[in-house]
């Protein structure tokens, strides 16, 4: 049998701390739940961006579950679940911004005080996966898009609570339909750091060395 090293295809696998793998498991199901508290909040309040927050719920709690299922594995293949993910990210970008064109030509202003409480309500969620994934902000492809799905969340629950205050203030509804777009730049902005992240990883990863017969 060869040995493994440094030159050949057995590159080294970090070890995974165990309470990564406990946040993550917290991140999916809290995901999960809030993608079905928005869709019925953003359905009821007639709200872009609420809808569009519910759609990056669903994104990340398959990119949770896509992160654990990987976990174990080496960089390479951690590194190719990144890829997957930054096109998920970005892709999920596209979507938010033709929502928010749709909605913008549409006109119908949102409903403010759903939009409100349900915004407080993911920010508190997005929070504290926030907070349990930020030691771990640092990490590999798979890792970084793990804490950045957590932030990009964070920062559009913000974003989606001042667009209900803009509502509210103006009776109409172009608030909304800015931060949609906003948040449709901050996840192709992250997605395409994903990406080149998770690239530039496969392209050092060693070499394969074919034994001579």
């Amino acid at each position: 049998m060869p040995a493994c090293n440094c030159q050949t295809a057995c590159t080294p696998t970090t070890p995974i701390p165990s309470r990564y793998r406990k946040a993550l498991w917290a991140a999916l199901v809290i995901n999960a739940a809030m993608f079905a508290v928005e869709i019925i909040g953003g359905l009821q309040s007639g709200s872009v961006s609420l809808l569009a927050d519910a759609v990056d719920f669903a994104g990340d709690a398959a990119n949770y579950g896509i992160s654990l299922a990987v976990l174990a594995m080496g960089l390479t293949w951690r590194a190719r679940a990144a890829l997957l993910k930054g096109m998920t990210m970005a892709g999920f970008g596209v979507f938010v911004l033709g929502q928010a064109v749709w909605a913008a030509f549409s006109g119908v202003a949102p409903e403010p005080f759903t939009m409100g409480s349900i915004g407080l309500l993911a920010l508190l969620a997005n929070g504290l996966v926030a907070l349990m994934l930020y030691a771990f902000r640092d990490g590999d492809a798979n890792m970084r898009s793990v804490w950045l799905c957590s932030r990009n969340d964070a920062i559009g629950n913000v974003a989606v609570m001042l667009a209900a205050a803009g509502v509210f203030g103006t009776g109409l509804g172009w608030p909304d339909f800015m931060v949609a777009a906003i948040m449709a730049g901050l996840a192709l902005s992250s997605g395409l750091s994903v990406l080149r992240q998770a690239r530039q990883e496969l392209a050092q990863r060693p070499a394969v060395l074919v034994p001579a017969d």
